[in-house]
């Protein structure tokens, strides 16, 4: 049996909620009222795919590990997938706007297109383009 969830929800620790809430909503996320409170916000990512804002006490409730310091260790990359380079280019600039850092150097691959940057919490989020009419083929000619 194949896996086939029906939506994604990342749960991401922040320091402050209000700042990782203002910040998120100058790139021009929305949020779910009925999962926020003053502990954690459920922000909306995409049709199935939300990231839990949890305040870091909150969050360690969840787990028995130590929280990692995303200023000096990475454990996950926010991957996004849009639907144009212009769009990648509007997300990025308005999160670096807000206050976000750019992370590396935009990446064009020509099918692929994508940059990067550290939130405020310093996560790592990734957005790109992916041109499947122009993406190479595998398959021997």
């Amino acid at each position: 049996m194949a896996v086939r969830a029906n939506q994604i929800f990342v749960n991401l620790p922040v320091q402050d909620l209000k700042r990782s809430v203002d910040f998120f909503t100058k790139v021009g996320f929305e949020f779910n009222a009925q999962f926020t409170d003053d502990k954690a916000t459920c922000m909306i990512v995409g049709e199935n795919i939300f990231a839990m804002l949890l305040v870091e006490e909150r969050f360690q409730s969840f787990i028995t590990k130590k929280i990692a310091n995303a200023a000096e260790t990475t454990e996950v990359i926010v991957a996004l997938s849009v639907a144009s380079r212009e769009e990648v280019d509007a997300i990025v600039q308005a999160a670096l706007d807000a206050g976000a850092k750019q992370y590396n150097e935009p990446q064009d691959h020509g099918f692929m297109y994508g940059r990067s940057f550290q939130d405020l919490d310093n996560h790592l989020w990734e957005v790109s383009y992916i041109n499947l009419s122009a993406f190479p083929s595998n398959q021997p000619e």
